[in-house]
């Protein structure tokens, strides 16, 4: 085994022999986001996981009008503008499945995410998360597990045969059927149900038979990790932390597959603590996303105050306002997911843990907005009492000299906050 096998097979024998540790999974497109990861990797001289959702990033384009060999030499053109070793860079495929043609019926929807897993692994994309657990159009809401575990070995064996073809690395296989809700949840949380152990083993064994009965033994051998829902979640204003004496008999479960670790999703937002208790316990693939973006928001909206402090233009829209308008124009990715008064639903556009507004930095007048306000204080020294005042979580990392007062720092800055974090979680 070489590259991606090697280092996720070694993280999952750490655990089975009783060690710790763990890597962290950046679930997220955008530009500043992936800089400061690569950044952040070059600086500890650690490897880099970075994936792409189906809705994201597809054979279609996907929302961001990326297929996956769009996507990798996106990541790589950052790469080596960042100095960042490419040998120590991972791409994975977060949710490979039917998800985004749900719509359709299942024959349909399953051929359309064969041609997207053969996109992705003939694209050199190593960690593949299968994830067929959705209903289409002519299933039962709630699928049986037996059929959930075929379609993802039906998707393995077109990822298989993708590789071969293209002579690329072999890729490692996450899977499990209780995956949380991509991006949050969408009510108020007051409790949160952990997976029963019971269902984690069986989700192994009946995907182990399925793989077997495509004879893909060989690549079921390089399944790494369960998604399971360790009790962590967050929604619009809530956030609930891991507690681990919910999770003990999940946690046990694991001596019983040595093969695997768990991968959690919806880890954002968790208390450095819970985190590190989440890899002890054998949690040790964290996915984060959306605690990114808000980050990038937080100093993004810091920054337009300063600029409005330091370079005030009253024909220059704030950042705030034009984002408001964007999100307004177009309420496709937020109308859905947030409810109350109209006073309510403004407040979650801008600043909901779920920052669906991160579907709206791409478009054209979202940039431009961005780059004129980065345009105005360009590499400009922002005096450290506005720094104190708008982006305050930085102000003592900019007070030792760890963080340089421009804009483009801040910006870089926050995201690695958050990065750092994750990196103690992960490497005790």
């Amino acid at each position: 085994m070489t590259g991606a096998t090697t280092r996720f097979a070694g993280i999952a024998a750490r655990r089975a022999a009783g060690g710790k540790g763990g890597i962290v999974s950046i679930c997220s497109a955008h530009p500043l986001v992936i800089e400061a990861t690569l950044r952040h990797g070059a600086t500890h001289g650690a490897d880099v996981l970075i994936e792409a959702t189906c809705n994201q990033v597809n054979h279609e384009g996907g929302y961001t009008g990326m297929t996956p060999a769009a996507f990798r030499s996106f990541v790589e053109t950052h790469a080596v503008r960042t100095g960042f070793p490419l040998d120590r860079l991972i791409l994975g495929g977060d949710h490979l499945g039917p998800n985004p043609w749900k719509h359709l019926p299942a024959a349909e929807a399953m051929k359309k995410a064969s041609v997207m897993i053969d996109a992705y692994a003939s694209a050199g994309f190593t960690k593949l998360h299968l994830d067929t657990s959705m209903a289409c159009t002519d299933d039962p809401v709630a699928l049986a597990d037996d059929t959930i575990a075929a379609r993802a070995a039906d998707l393995a064996a077109v990822a298989e045969a993708a590789v071969v073809r293209a002579g690329g690395e072999k890729p490692v296989y996450i899977i499990g059927t209780e995956v949380p809700v991509p991006g949050g949840a969408l009510e108020a949380l007051d409790h949160m149900h952990v997976t029963e152990p019971a269902n984690a083993l069986r989700t192994v064994e009946v995907h182990r038979r399925a793989f077997s009965r495509l004879g893909l033994d060989a690549a079921f051998a390089r399944a790494v990790g369960v998604v399971v829902q360790p009790g962590v979640e967050f929604g619009n204003a809530d956030i609930i932390a891991y507690a681990p004496q919910m999770a003990t008999k999940l946690v046990a479960s694991l001596e019983s597959m040595p093969q695997f670790v768990f991968e959690a999703h919806s880890t954002d937002y968790q208390p450095a603590e819970a985190l590190g208790m989440l890899v002890r316990d054998g949690f040790a693939i964290l996915k984060v996303g959306p605690w990114l973006t808000f980050a990038l928001r937080e100093a993004l909206y810091g920054l337009s105050h300063i600029a409005d402090e330091l370079t005030p233009d009253p024909s220059r829209e704030s950042l705030p306002a034009a984002m408001e308008r964007v999100m307004l124009a177009s309420p496709g990715n937020w109308q859905k997911y947030y409810s109350g008064t109209p006073d309510e639903q403004r407040l979650q556009r801008h600043f909901s843990f779920s920052d669906r507004i991160r579907y709206y930095w791409p478009s054209p007048d979202a940039q431009h907005a961005a780059e004129a306000l980065l345009a105005a204080l360009g590499d400009r020294k922002i005096p450290r009492p506005l720094v104190s005042q708008y982006i305050g979580h930085l102000d003592a990392e900019v007070g030792v000299g760890r963080i340089r007062p421009t804009a483009r720092e801040l910006l870089i800055g926050s995201v690695m906050r958050v990065l750092d974090i994750y990196r103690g979680a992960t490497n005790p």
